[in-house]
């Protein structure tokens, strides 16, 4: 159903509200015979406001003239019945990552379903070309590709396999990045339709270059875990990955995103490869196929799923590394001259050059309200009745719409909390390449990684800034009585916003303890125990893990004790999957919940085991925003369980002290 005539009068009317107060703000509010210092951060605090609302315009109009149809495009069709299936390769790429993170990759491709699994060839595209990767490669009957002396990081890795590789289509998979099963059946079946399409009518067909499903992870990312939030809030990427990426894949212009994505051979030879003087391959590579012609798609649910980091230096590193490519990628497309690109798949390319200056603007927007509330710096010449008039009704329409418009995955708030942490780090490394000063070298982001002391020097500039606003919020309304309130009311506004998103960002730096090895999964499998007496019971689980699982019995007045070992075996897809288990934990209701480490598995076992743990996204995990859990809820929840485990610490501590005594 597309959208309905209310709802697009709501959407025209907050453009139209917004392009009223932008032109206000260019033409009555610009202090131009002010101090030139104050002057240049007037024309930098308006040129963000445009270009904060020309972004936010692209995602409205895309929406907007989004079709029935377009819609339909990006829903994974059905096999056509009777076509020739073509061949695929399958690469699994590594640099350097450990061998049992492999293992779980590896094992999971050599589970996808295909209708001829005689066409699907899987190989490890190894530029290390380490013996242990070869050896495990051998384990699994899977191609392996090593390389040495590789000069151009990832691409250059690809660009190797694929001298020794011929399928019309690969897919391409990070290391870290664990296929499901459904893989193959849920992408290869839009190239069958397109090549349909193709014979039937050529000159009304685009040929499909490349179809990407989500970057899906299993474990909580940084704003999630940090703050306590893995049930209220989605990946901080699902945004892109499930909703702005798909809209412009309705458009047949989605970006590819380096890793869960199917390609056709042909288009990628027809663009010279992947392209090798960038960071991000994967962006410049799908812009070049979309330049080239070829079309692109985006799917909405997960076909595999990985790991991102959770360490605040880490999740800095990887995003410094992504703004610093796409500006250079920005740079070799020339995107904003170039004559060969369309003018949809322009303005995708420029939002997306946009999204990395975010962060420079968000320190503006900072900015401006502490100018003037400890300073008596006024960047913007306003009467406040106009100003309310003006800007009210246009900015809370506009956040409106945007909400809308951007479903349900993340609000426009938590938008701005990710904004925030970004900005003190991202902005200098934007503007640094925009003028081109290159980092001198980059490496492949530790998603393992943990923190320590240093990461907690990254508070720094939160830490200064929330002070900063703190003090202004309390100077600048002390001794104020009404009218005064009211008139600086919009000042006090934003400056309890960005109060509130720094607050958000000490308690991400500040971090919560990682106890946990491996993350669960919500797995529901029925199975049989052999009881110590040799009797056999029911059981069903619960969650699983890479070490281990927790189940009920089915089977009344079955028990086992805290410490005894059991065998076990489940129906995994029909497949019997035997394990050796001991117990660890019990709680202590009607029907306990029973916690259980694996022991000694036989690895054919163990790799049913993996592939049950890992075929799916992690369901614990939420897919939306809770809009009902508001950031005053989520902040009084941060302080309440940081006391309490700053309370459990110092009790720990005094126990300990007067036991020594």
């Amino acid at each position: 159903m597309g959208m309905t005539g209310k709802k697009r009068a709501v959407y025209v009317l907050s453009l139209v509200l917004s392009v009223i107060y932008l032109l206000w703000r260019v033409l009555f509010t610009i202090p131009w015979h002010a101090h030139f210092l104050t002057l240049v951060f007037a024309l930098l605090l308006v040129s963000s406001e445009i270009f904060s609302n020309l972004t936010a315009y692209i995602l409205i109009c895309l929406r907007m003239v989004e079709t029935n149809k377009a819609q339909q495009s990006v829903a994974v069709p059905a096999f056509t019945p009777g076509q020739e299936l073509p061949a695929v390769d399958i690469l699994v790429v590594t640099h350097n990552e450990e061998v049992d993170l492999l293992r779980k990759t590896i094992n999971a491709a050599t589970f996808i379903k295909y209708p001829d699994k005689a066409k699907v060839t899987i190989s490890v595209v190894d530029d290390g070309n380490r013996p242990e990767v070869a050896a495990l490669a051998r384990e699994y009957h899977v191609h392996y590709i090593g390389m040495e002396n590789n000069k151009q990081a990832k691409s250059g890795n690809i660009n190797h396999a694929l001298q020794f590789l011929h399928a019309p289509l690969f897919a391409i998979f990070d290391a870290d990045m664990i296929p499901f099963s459904t893989f193959l059946l849920h992408s290869v079946p839009f190239f069958t339709r397109n090549f349909a399409d193709l014979a039937a009518d050529p000159d009304h067909t685009k040929p499909l270059g490349f179809v990407q499903t989500p970057q899906s992870f299993y474990n909580a990312d940084i704003f999630q875990y940090n703050l306590y939030s893995e049930k209220i809030v989605a990946n901080e990427q699902d945004f892109f990955s499930r909703d702005v990426n798909v809209l412009n894949g309705s458009n047949q212009t989605a970006l590819f995103t380096g890793s869960n994505a199917l390609f056709l051979r042909q288009a990628v030879d027809d663009v010279g490869d992947f392209p090798t003087d960038t960071i991000t391959e994967d962006f410049e590579l799908g812009a070049k196929l979309n330049i080239a012609g070829y079309a692109s798609l985006a799917t909405m649910h997960p076909e595999s799923s990985g790991t991102t980091p959770i360490d605040v230096k880490g999740v800095i590193k990887q995003r410094t590394r992504w703004a610093r490519g796409v500006v250079q990628s920005c740079r070799n497309l020339h995107i904003f001259v170039n004559p060969k690109i369309p003018f949809l798949n322009r303005i995708i390319l420029i939002n997306s050059y946009l999204y990395w200056w975010s962060f420079a603007r968000r320190l503006i927007y900072i900015a401006a309200p502490l100018l003037y509330a400890l300073f008596k710096v006024q960047v913007v010449n306003a009467n406040f009745w106009i100003l309310m008039l003006v800007w009210a009704p246009g900015y809370f329409l506009l956040h409106y719409v945007l909400g809308d418009a951007s479903s349900r995955i993340r609000d426009e708030r938590w938008g701005e909390v990710q904004e925030t942490f970004f900005a003190p780090y991202l902005f200098l490394p934007v503007l640094l390449e925009t003028i081109g000063i290159k980092a001198t070298k980059f490496k492949v982001t530790n998603k393992d990684a943990q923190s320590n002391w240093r990461d907690k020097l990254y508070i720094l500039p939160y830490l200064v800034l929330w002070l900063l606003t703190a003090f202004a919020i309390v100077s600048f309304n002390y001794g104020k009585w009404g009218s005064e309130i009211l008139v600086g009311s919009i000042i006090t506004f934003w400056l309890v916003m960005h109060f509130i998103n720094l607050s958000f960002c000490l308690f991400i730096v500040l971090g919560r303890g990682v106890y946990r090895r491996s993350e669960r999964f919500a797995r529901k499998v029925d199975g049989e125990v052999v009881l110590p007496d040799g009797q056999e019971a029911r059981i069903h689980t619960d969650d699983v893990s890479d070490g281990g699982f927790s189940f009920t019995f089915t089977t009344d007045g079955a028990k086992l004790a805290v410490g005894q070992q059991f065998a076990a075996t489940f129906y995994y897809k029909h497949h019997p999957l035997h394990v050796r288990g001991e117990v660890v934990r019990k709680t202590q209701d009607k029907h306990p919940l029973y916690g259980v480490v694996l022991r000694d598995l036989r690895q054919a076992d163990y790799n049913y085991y993996l592939q049950l743990t890992y075929d799916g996204e992690n369901e614990l995990l939420p897919e939306e925003q809770d809009r009902w859990i508001t950031p005053f809820d989520e902040l009084y929840m941060n302080f309440v369980l940081r006391f309490r485990t700053l309370d459990r610490q110092l009790q720990r501590l005094n126990r300990g002290n007067t036991q020594r005594g």
